[in-house]
């Protein structure tokens, strides 16, 4: 025997990718934000990771791990000294947060079996990201699409966000890739 459910009570138990959107957003948003708090604000996570993560407004959605695979570390220079923070947005999707206690960098990837390009648009279009965050260039690569931001608070970060150019792409790969370097006066 098969059960139908009711369609408000199966769009509660299942939701369809169009609702889980709005936690694909908030997760990158997120992964932006701690990264800002991380070289702006070392205060934030200095005395412990508690603050941090109430800072970043993810709760239990980012949690610190012991390691990540290989295609969320940053290049091997900016390999000191890491902890990585995990976002799940989704069952099947999420960003990985790189950080170092000792350089000043994070580092951003996104993937899993959601398309990630929309929320990454949404999040890089919305007056929030262009409060903090001002477009210096951009170059499309193929199916790919790069950005370099400089922060509206200290001109000194700058982030370079790869991301795709439309809908629909290649789910088989990291969909976004950040790193922000916090140029200091050496």
């Amino acid at each position: 025997m098969r059960y139908l459910l009711p369609a408000f009570l199966a769009s509660v138990l299942f939701p369809s990718p169009v609702s889980a959107e709005p936690n694909l957003d908030k997760g990158f948003d997120g992964a932006l934000r701690g990264c800002e708090l991380w070289l702006l604000d070392p205060g934030s996570w200095a005395e412990g990771t508690g603050p941090f993560i109430k800072a970043v407004g993810l709760g239990e959605q980012m949690g610190l791990v012991e390691r990540v695979e290989e295609v969320n570390l940053p290049s091997k220079q900016l390999r000191r000294a890491n902890r990585y923070w995990r976002i799940n947005s989704t069952p099947t999707a999420g960003y990985v947060l790189v950080v170092s206690e000792q350089l000043p960098m994070c580092h951003i990837t996104g993937g899993g079996n959601a398309d990630l390009q929309p929320s990454v648009e949404r999040v890089l279009s919305s007056p929030e990201f262009n409060r903090r965050w001002q477009s210096d260039k951009s170059f499309t690569n193929g199916d790919m699409e790069t950005t370099v931001f400089r922060s509206q608070e200290d001109s000194a970060l700058s982030i370079t966000i790869s991301r795709a150019t439309g809908e629909g792409q290649r789910l088989d790969r990291v969909q976004v890739l950040a790193t922000a370097l916090y140029q200091t006066g050496n």
